[in-house]
């Protein structure tokens, strides 16, 4: 990542802090974080751990047209990914969890990189479908409630770009050949003759990677399994609320704050989405009547009851394959890509 990114991340970061954190009041927040009943939490965390299995399951259910590995394989990768989406910026922890699949199974890289695109696209589409499934709620997120712009709008417009993306995976996946001779087309006209042959062998790896999706049975089941993500995950929300005296909204409410917030994280921000997280949940409470201060207290919990344990548990599976922290992380990734054999491209003819 160059530097300028990453310092783009931090002043996104600063600037949803700022407006998430001005004028809070640091006595009535200490207060409601030191009257929070933290075995709650327990549990919370125990529901998050099933949703990430069902995940584990998802990604294993996407790589089958390409290698059956089995979910007990995947889920120590999965959380492996996790852990790099939260120490890293730019969302590094989806190449991680691609080359470490790679150095365990033998699956190229850019072909698992097309199945972890597919999730993170349905993930988006479930997360507008909490947003809509409340649009009645939304005109209270003003911004006297903290919240920045026409949610309304960017909700609007998030659902044209994922439903969108959706779409052209899907047609290229069950029209595989025309998707393949459209590639070929747009490489050779667009990109020089020393570069066509890489980027068309990392092309057709992709195009390989969305195999799952030629059948539209598949493609409902991985919506529906990733509609079971992430009810787990609001309830993880739910749990986490009970924690805190006087904080009550309705799972219809957590909901959207979970939409919210997961869509905001999309945005570059910090290593561990600091403050594109917290703003927004913060926002969607307040917008609930819920004090300023209580809803600081249960966002920042929240939030670091779903980073912390998933991340320890992410470095032990990373310790556990070996692999090394570096600050040179790209280098690791181009290592393991270069390994990979340049496939066979597919012939022009049918």
């Amino acid at each position: 990542m160059k530097r300028w990114q990453f310092w783009l991340g931090v002043i996104i970061s600063a600037v949803f802090l700022f407006f998430a954190l001005r004028g809070l009041n640091l006595g009535e927040f200490w207060q409601a974080v030191k009257s929070a009943n933290y075995w709650w939490i327990i549990p919370g965390v125990a529901v998050f751990f099933v949703g990430l299995w069902v995940r584990a399951w998802r990604w294993h259910y996407l790589l089958g047209p390409i290698k059956k590995v089995p979910t007990r394989v995947m889920f120590p990768i999965t959380c492996i990914g996790y852990m790099g989406n939260n120490i890293y910026p730019a969302r590094a922890g989806e190449v991680l969890r691609a080359v470490v699949l790679k150095r365990r199974e033998g699956v190229p890289i850019s072909a698992s990189l097309a199945t972890v695109i597919v999730e993170r696209i349905f993930d988006g589409v479930v997360m507008l479908a909490f947003v809509f499934l409340n649009l009645g709620q939304l005109q209270n997120l003003t911004q006297e409630s903290g919240f920045l712009g026409d949610i309304r709008s960017l909700a609007i417009i998030g659902a044209a770009v994922f439903v969108g993306a959706l779409l052209v995976f899907l047609l290229a996946a069950m029209f595989p050949r025309i998707a393949e001779k459209f590639t070929r087309w747009l490489v050779e006209r667009l990109l020089p003759q020393r570069l066509r042959q890489k980027t068309l062998a990392i092309a057709f790896k992709f195009l390989t990677g969305l195999e799952s999706l030629r059948t539209p049975q598949t493609a409902l089941m991985i919506f529906f399994t990733s509609v079971i993500i992430w009810l787990f995950e609001t309830l993880k929300y739910w749990f986490v609320m009970h924690a805190f005296p006087g904080l009550e909204v309705s799972f219809f409410a957590l909901m959207l704050m979970n939409g919210i917030v997961n869509l905001a994280t999309t945005l570059p921000s910090a290593p561990g989405y600091i403050g594109t997280f917290d703003g927004p949940g913060i926002a969607v409470l307040t917008a609930y009547g819920v004090g300023v201060e209580l809803a600081t207290a249960y966002t920042l919990v929240l939030h670091a009851a779903l980073w912390l344990p998933i991340t320890m548990l992410g470095i032990y599976y990373f310790s556990r394959e070996g692999l090394k922290w570096s600050a040179d992380y790209r280098s690791q990734v181009d290592a393991e890509r270069g390994a990979e054999d340049t496939p066979q491209l597919p012939s022009e003819k049918e």
